[in-house]
């Protein structure tokens, strides 16, 4: 994974320790390993059984399997920011999000629900999942007050920051796409920053790999990154990661079939779409990718 192809001394000491890890937090947590582990870039996942709390069996005692409930060990690298994916799984308990049943987040452990790996929203089509997860991003879009402000970012500051950087961005890669690109970014930005809005929860890392079946079928989300603000801002997500399944003639109205299952204000998550994608394109372009910058243009022309 590209993260670590400089890693640090830390992350390469964590990664060597990896088996102990799991053995630790196996003891501590009373975890019984249950099948090869998963990883993304950010985190190893061990199937485990946890042991249950014992209580008095009138009749013939358990079986191994009923003194146990499935879970999920998630280990994480040295720095990373566990605390705040503690902090939204709690914050958003019972609305759609994975159960968290224990955690170390200064260690970077988490001990979390099972989801099935291998039942994720990516693999259902796009009749199904992208109604789907437009209802998640409504069921998640609860009120978020000030006591979701104290570190949590607004979803609006990266516009505000990001926009005055784009052209000289622009101008230094050589003007590498036609610059009203930058002037319809631009006023995307001005109808995000404009208006006075009530916040919402929104999770700003919402897409179809990440949600995953319960063992009861139902739909659910895993690793979300709180932010308070506009709930339209997930809108560009469903574009950017299943674009290559949609025809350039789609893609507005898989978009218009988003937010008619979120709730959301249409211009504003077309304008969130645009100027989302126009900053992807920029650093895209300036970190060398390939791929994604090509799609990034055929987005944005099917959004004219």
């Amino acid at each position: 994974m590209p993260r670590w192809w400089t890693a640090t001394t830390a992350e390469q000491r964590w990664l060597a320790d990896l088996p102990r890890l799991v053995d630790d937090w196996c003891a501590r947590w009373h975890l019984t390993v249950d099948g090869p582990p998963r990883h993304g870039s950010n985190a190893l996942v061990v199937p485990v059984r946890r042991a249950r709390q014992s209580t008095p069996q009138p009749a013939a005692q358990p079986s191994a399997q009923s003194a146990t409930q499935p879970a999920a060990l998630r280990l994480t690298p040295p720095d990373d920011d566990v605390a705040a994916l503690s902090t939204a799984l709690e914050f958003w308990r019972g609305h759609g999000v994975v159960a968290e049943l224990e955690a170390d987040p200064a260690a970077g452990a988490l001990l979390l629900d099972r989801l099935d790996p291998d039942r994720a929203l990516t693999g259902e089509p796009l009749a199904v999942a992208i109604p789907e997860i437009g209802r998640i991003a409504r069921r998640l879009a609860v009120p978020a007050g000030d006591d979701v402000a104290a570190g949590v970012g607004h979803t609006a500051d990266d516009v505000a920051t990001l926009t005055p950087l784009q052209r000289p961005v622009w101008e230094r890669l050589d003007r590498p796409f036609d610059g009203g690109v930058l002037d319809r970014a631009a006023d995307a930005a001005a109808v995000i920053l404009a208006g006075d809005r009530d916040p919402v929860a929104v999770n700003a890392d919402l897409h179809f790999d990440q949600v995953l079946r319960d063992g009861d079928g139902r739909w659910c989300v895993v690793d979300p990154v709180l932010r308070r603000g506009d709930a339209e801002r997930t809108a560009v997500n469903v574009l950017w990661h299943r674009a290559d399944e949609m025809s350039d003639r789609d893609i507005p109205r898989w978009l218009d079939v988003l937010v008619d299952a979120a709730g959301l204000d249409a211009g504003l998550a077309r304008a969130w779409a645009v100027w989302r994608i126009t900053d992807y394109l920029l650093w895209g372009l300036e970190h060398g990718l390939t791929q994604d910058p090509p799609r990034c243009a055929r987005l944005l022309d099917a959004l004219r």
